[in-house]
């Protein structure tokens, strides 16, 4: 995982998937405050904390994570309010959080530490508070990156709202993202799987940004995607990502 993170530091800025997830995210983020700025905010296994940077628009945002190397990254950056704790333990208040979020965490959870996870993400959250959730989908997509993140599972729309509304919460949408790149994604990890899976050290190249032309145009791919995800939901894609509420 500490490779993992490495690898992330290096590339959430500029690479073409975390410019497509802010574009995804921000919608969702902007329905659960609906127009506040005034919320409590916090990131569940939030690796470097880059997303605190985002979610500090609508209030006071906090972040932990188990790994220490990301926290520390994340401090070099100058980001304060992160705590290293486990997501199966939150070190939070029953109903202190207006908006809960956990970015790519659950799918590299054994499965007790997945259910307790969810159950103390619902304890923290205030009543009628919101929980944005994203997990890698699609077990046909299971590649290099799945070596690299350390991922036990991934998820279908059935399957991760079991999980959600199995510790309480109501799904108020539910979509697939990153559909546009599943063809060749679907391909070259079909390629992978056939020849065998690179080992951890060989599979960060999965992270690494590519030629400036070329992530331009895939960024530019996915913010149209996310124009499209406005109206309608996906029926596939390699992330799922749920907005779910704790019902008041």
């Amino acid at each position: 995982m500490d490779h993992l993170l490495r690898a992330t530091a290096l590339a959430e800025q500029r690479h073409f998937w975390f410019r497509g997830f802010k574009y995804f995210t921000i919608p969702l983020l902007d329905r659960a405050a609906g127009g506040r700025n005034n919320l409590r905010l916090l990131d569940c296994g939030c690796g470097t904390g880059n997303n605190l940077d985002l979610l500090e628009r609508y209030g006071r945002a906090f972040g932990f994570d188990l790994t220490a190397s990301g926290l520390a990254f994340g401090k070099e950056a100058g980001r304060t309010r992160l705590a290293r704790a486990s997501i199966g333990a939150i070190p939070f208040e029953s109903s202190s959080i207006d908006i809960v979020t956990s970015f790519d965490v659950l799918y590299s959870l054994p499965e007790t530490v997945e259910h307790a996870a969810v159950r103390e993400m619902f304890r923290v959250a205030r009543p009628g508070a919101w929980l944005l959730i994203n997990v890698a989908a699609m077990e046909m997509l299971r590649g290099d990156h799945s070596v690299l993140s350390h991922e036990l599972r991934r998820y279908s729309r059935a399957s991760l709202s079991t999980l959600l509304t199995g510790a309480g919460f109501t799904i108020d949408r539910i979509t697939y993202t990153n559909a546009i790149l599943f063809p060749p994604m679907a391909l070259s990890r079909a390629i992978q799987r056939a020849r065998g899976l690179s080992g951890e050290q060989e599979a960060d190249q999965e992270i690494s940004v590519p030629p400036a032309v070329v992530n331009t145009l895939l960024t530019m791919a996915l913010k149209v995607e996310s124009v499209w995800l406005r109206a309608f939901n996906n029926p596939f894609g390699s992330s799922l990502l749920c907005l779910a509420r704790k019902p008041a």
